[in-house]
């Protein structure tokens, strides 16, 4: 048996993935605001041995109908991602911590600080979901009139990895030698000032932190176009994919390592986790039981809204109770998820309301619901066909779906060998067998020693 084993995020959405997931009777309602709620679940998924926990992030709440708005709690209320992952750190020991941050209303120094912040505090667990935001409602936020076009957007995103990369090597490992006697507190060959000058930014630097404990932060993405699958090729090491079939998560996932090379990097060094929202129970009439509940609780507004969200296109028009039209404008959203989400619609014939519904139940990823060997097969299938490295597992009801998960599927998991029983390594690059990148400063002075 292969000794490669699935790689397992649990992304937290407040009260769960599914729409309604805040009205079941085993979701906390008041999460989004209860810090003991977010320690409780990142604890159980560290005892899981899960590799990371991941919070999505946005800076608004969204522009939607107000039926449906009231109705729904992913959009409205959450507690800002970096200070949260800063709070468990405390909590946790062993498991990631990955957070989104938008290249689109940040600035590289203060997202580079940040991030390098919680790396030291979390002892090198820190992860930034490295994003481009295309909500105008974020725009109207950062007194934008409007949202920049997508080519602008990766453009920008590609120099801005870039100059954090840098400002993360502004010390040298040992630059800190806290040498009381001498009265020296670094070495000052061993601060770098980056003095990047660029299309977009203009950044001196150096960094007022020192150099994180994993060298950088280990950088996620989500990017399924064009541009996006290139900036992953040369800058992510681990993606959230949104695929729904192993045909199209194979397509995507040899299409992005194929692309590795040409950057120097080994596809090895990046791990594609699907998009997964389980509902699991004891038995499959269990688990499809409790899948129809929560189906039962999607107001059809609600469903439609999030449909028009993750296809980026008003449909406020449209019949709830007829197909998607054909043809269908493109929609101002991402890609992958409107990809995917169409092709779903078209191959299953399904009306505007049935596919709210089944949006909604996991905003445009995968799901499935069914005993633990259900699940776990359905898993083994994607990771032996080698369609992805594992799974971003998204409970549609918190914290009951996520108990079910780490209590039923993941020792169904280990049994197979399919995961591990123990962390072998204390910092999120080790659980992903990712490897410390060097200071360019270091690889420098190695070229020229070389020469």
């Amino acid at each position: 048996m292969s000794d490669r084993k699935m790689r397992l995020a649990a992304y937290f959405n407040p009260t769960g993935h599914h729409v309604a997931s805040w009205r079941h009777p085993r979701a906390q309602v008041d999460a989004p605001v209860n810090i003991d709620h977010y320690v409780e679940i990142a604890r159980t998924a560290e005892r899981a041995k899960f590799d990371m926990v991941f919070l999505a992030d946005g800076s608004a709440t969204r522009e939607a109908d107000m039926e449906a708005l009231s109705r729904s709690v992913q959009f409205v209320a959450h507690f800002e991602p970096v200070t949260l992952l800063s709070a468990l750190a405390m909590a946790t020991s062993r498991i990631g911590l990955v957070g989104t941050y938008s290249t689109t209303y940040h600035e590289p120094y203060n997202t580079a600080r940040k991030f390098a912040s919680l790396d030291h505090i979390s002892k090198g667990r820190a992860g930034w979901n490295c994003v481009t935001s295309n909500q105008i409602a974020e725009a109207f936020n950062f007194g934008r009139t409007g949202v920049d076009n997508h080519q602008v957007r990766y453009g920008r995103a590609q120099e801005f990895i870039e100059v954090c990369k840098g400002l993360w090597d502004s010390w040298d490992d040992d630059a800190f030698i806290h040498d009381a006697q001498s009265g020296l507190y670094f070495k000052p060959e061993s601060m770098h000032t980056l003095n990047h000058k660029g299309t977009t930014y203009n950044v001196r630097g150096p960094l007022n932190v020192p150099r994180p404990p994993q060298g950088y932060p280990v950088i996620v993405q989500a990017g399924a176009s064009d541009e996006g699958r290139e900036v992953a090729a040369q800058h992510a090491e681990a993606i959230f994919s949104p695929h729904l079939t192993v045909a199209a998560a194979k397509a995507y996932y040899d299409d992005v390592k194929g692309r590795m090379g040409r950057y120097g990097r080994d596809p090895d060094h990046l791990k594609i986790l699907p998009g997964l929202s389980v509902v699991v129970g004891e038995s499959d009439a269990k688990a499809q039981e409790d899948f129809e509940y929560l189906q039962s609780l999607i107001h059809p507004m609600v469903g439609r809204e999030i449909l028009a969200t993750m296809l980026g296109i008003d449909l406020s028009a449209y019949d709830l109770d007829q197909p998607l039209p054909d043809p269908l404008p493109v929609g101002q959203g991402s890609k992958g998820h409107y990809d995917s989400i169409v092709a779903q619609a078209r191959r299953e014939n399904l009306t505007i309301r049935q596919l709210g519904a089944r949006v909604a139940g996991a905003r445009g990823k995968n799901t499935i619901h069914g005993s633990p060997k259900k699940v776990a097969d359905y898993m083994e299938e994607w990771f032996t066909a080698n369609a992805c490295d594992g799974f971003c597992v998204m409970p549609p009801y918190i914290p009951g779906a996520h108990d079910d998960f780490c209590n039923l599927v993941i020792p169904e998991l280990q049994k197979r060998g399919l995961f591990r029983k123990e962390y072998e390594g204390t910092t999120l690059r080790e659980h992903l067998g990712l490897p410390r990148p060097p200071s360019r400063y270091g690889r420098a002075a190695h070229s020229s020693a070389a020469e």
